[in-house]
């Protein structure tokens, strides 16, 4: 595509003629070449100064991380260097040309450059720590590179990170985990290294708005799948209401996630998690969801609030098994003043929803729209 630009400016352009726009190409050409002759130097100043130019051209540049594939090699060799400043340097730059471009992750891995990165995950020096978990969650984002993370036997490593890394990396660790447990083959791998109780630690301290608790939810909602995950959440103190707390206050896409690990949790085993989900006091926000939720999100609540009733089944045909009354009925299960309280104006509203819709319903019937 560049080279057809410049193919058509100059063809555009009056014999003798130098526009701004030759001036704009033809400096860009000559910087990328000089780059790559100074990363492929053996000079190591020469190179790291190679290596912060491309980190530097490449941040917010789609062109210059295609134009800079060819650095790879040479920046994957840069860190099995023994200075800090080239490994941080050609850590940073193979980071930049990682980002939303597919071929260079590939090349990246294919260089071999996962074997120092993770090495760097168990360094002392917490910045080169910091550096690679950014960049195995960069990694990570390419379904062809994920079967390779995996095999490398990284999870313990980011679960390490989880619990005692900065809050960066700390951040960064559950989202490279949550990206990787979208390979199916690998969520029995992530659970062997017993990620919950610092998934449910992290998500405790974060903000439930945060990008953060999307992750950690929609990790601990795949790992809901086993039961191993599910005996982990509930064996965690604290496991069960962290979730519940996203339910009712996190954003959108973290509150689908929050209702779809307590649903997956009582689908499996009815009898063994009802309570344990009641306990934390669940209800207010799964009507409030029923009431205010995305599409899926209302549709998953209200699967769970008839799961969550005495009997998930219909009683008789004399008492339609109405939304109403399966919250009644479980209302009538709370102990806690403040929880009832909570669900009784839930419930209050969402009759008046419904009763909103209903006749919006009919004055469209009336007025022949449906």
């Amino acid at each position: 595509m560049d080279s057809e630009a410049e193919y058509s400016v100059q063809l555009n352009t009056p014999a003798g003629t130098v526009t701004d726009g030759d001036i704009r190409l033809t400096t860009s050409s000559s910087a990328v070449q000089q780059t790559l002759f100074l990363i492929h130097s053996d000079d190591v100043t020469l190179k790291v100064q190679a290596a912060k130019e491309i980190r530097r051209l490449t941040k917010t540049s789609q062109r210059y991380r295609r134009h800079f594939s060819n650095a790879v090699k040479p920046l994957v060799d840069m860190l099995r260097c023994e200075s800090f400043e080239s490994k941080e340097a050609a850590l940073l730059a193979l980071l930049n040309l990682a980002v939303k471009d597919e071929g260079n992750k590939i090349n990246i891995i294919e260089a071999g450059a996962l074997e120092p990165i993770i090495g760097f995950l168990q360094s002392e020096n917490a910045t080169l720590q910091d550096h690679a978990t950014a960049s195995l969650l960069t990694l990570s984002a390419s379904p062809a590179t994920k079967p390779i993370i995996s095999a490398s036997g990284v999870f313990p490593l980011l679960v390490k990170i989880i619990r005692h890394g900065s809050s960066q990396a700390k951040a960064d660790a559950v989202m490279a985990l949550s990206n990787l447990s979208t390979y199916q083959d690998n969520l029995l791998l992530i659970l062997q290294a017993q990620p919950i109780p610092s998934t449910v630690s992290l998500l405790k301290s974060c903000k439930k708005s945060s990008k953060t608790t999307e992750r950690c939810t929609a990790l601990i909602e795949s790992l809901m799948c086993y039961e191993e995950g599910r005996n982990s959440l509930i064996s965690e103190e604290g496991g069960v209401l962290a979730v519940v707390e996203v339910l009712e206050s996190g954003s959108a896409q973290s509150r689908e996630h929050a209702v779809g690990a307590l649903l997956t949790m009582c689908q499996s085993d009815r009898s063994k998690y009802r309570e344990p989900i009641l306990r934390e006091g669940v209800i207010p926000g799964l009507l409030e969801l029923t009431v205010q939720g995305i599409a899926k999100s209302r549709t998953k609540a209200q699967t769970l609030l008839r799961l969550l009733r005495d009997t998930p089944y219909p009683r008789s045909e004399l008492e339609p098994d109405t939304l109403e009354n399966i919250v009644s009925n479980l209302i009538s299960q709370i102990d806690c003043e403040e929880q009832s309280g909570k669900a009784k104006e839930m419930l209050a509203e969402m009759v008046q929803v419904s009763m909103e819709q209903s006749l919006r319903h009919l004055q469209q019937r009336a007025l022949g729209l449906v």
